[in-house]
């Protein structure tokens, strides 16, 4: 087998193969193997730690940075996944959020074809872009060795952001481009290549907990809640007047 190869891509072989399982058995074997994902981001909580705190430095030297999410394929969506919660939970204004996907908007819901590779479409959206100094890119790859996602990272370490590179293989080459890196190395899928199972999930509980970290250390969190949501829909307007009345309880004690 290649060296070069990450591991995410490799047969999986520590059991027998998934569809020669029983159903029963088939599903305990991915759970288990999820299991691992978590276990591969508890590994790397001292360099999540170090992220928020350069995170939250960065973003208080100016009112207008932003907090980039940049990626292909499932690590794409788990990006911009995580950064659109952030205005609702928390009110993080939306316009300081962005999102840099291999193919762009339609990338969201269908596979668009070699456009993780497409390292001049990158120069192009990083040209468009204009990040600033203040700004902080976060890059997501499974396989580690995404191109685009990789020249996203360099362009704009050149320009002054500041980079995060989370990658599922620790020889990645995005960790190269990026001044943080974060390793979460979760080797071979039960389904080979299939980097939406345990990869995916590693780096879904990566971003949660950073990214609700950075909310708390940046005052939106109080006593465990979120004191500056936004009451977009029934449930959260009530949730907003529980909170409300909690502090206003507490203030009378």
């Amino acid at each position: 087998m290649n060296e070069k190869i990450s591991k995410t891509e490799m047969l999986y072989t520590n059991s027998v193969p998934v569809d020669k399982l029983p159903t029963i058995d088939a599903l305990k074997l991915m759970l288990r193997d999820h299991e691992k994902g978590i276990l591969s981001v508890r590994k790397s909580l001292r360099k999540i730690e170090k992220a928020v705190k350069l995170i939250y430095t960065h973003l208080k030297k100016n009112d207008k940075s932003k907090i980039i999410y940049c990626g292909a394929g499932t690590s794409g969506r788990i990006g911009v996944q995580d950064g659109v919660e952030l205005y609702p939970t928390f009110g993080w204004p939306i316009e300081r959020l962005d999102y840099i996907l291999a193919g762009g908007k339609e990338a969201l819901t269908k596979s668009i074809e070699n456009s993780e590779d497409d390292v001049e479409n990158a120069k192009l959206v990083v040209k468009n872009k204009i990040f600033k100094n203040s700004d902080v890119v976060i890059g997501l790859a499974a396989s580690g060795n995404t191109k685009f996602t990789g020249e996203i990272l360099k362009l704009a370490s050149k320009n002054g952001a500041l980079t995060i590179a989370i990658s599922n293989n620790p020889k990645g080459y995005i960790l190269d481009q990026a001044k943080i890196k974060i390793i979460l190395d979760t080797k071979q899928e039960v389904i080979a290549g299939s980097t939406r199972l345990k990869a995916g999930t590693a780096q879904k509980v990566c971003l949660n907990l950073l990214s609700s970290m950075l909310m708390i250390k940046l005052g939106n969190v109080k006593e465990g809640q979120m004191i500056n949501l936004i009451p977009a829909n029934e449930k959260l307007k009530k949730r907003k007047l529980m909170i409300e009345k909690y502090f206003e309880e507490k203030k009378n004690e």
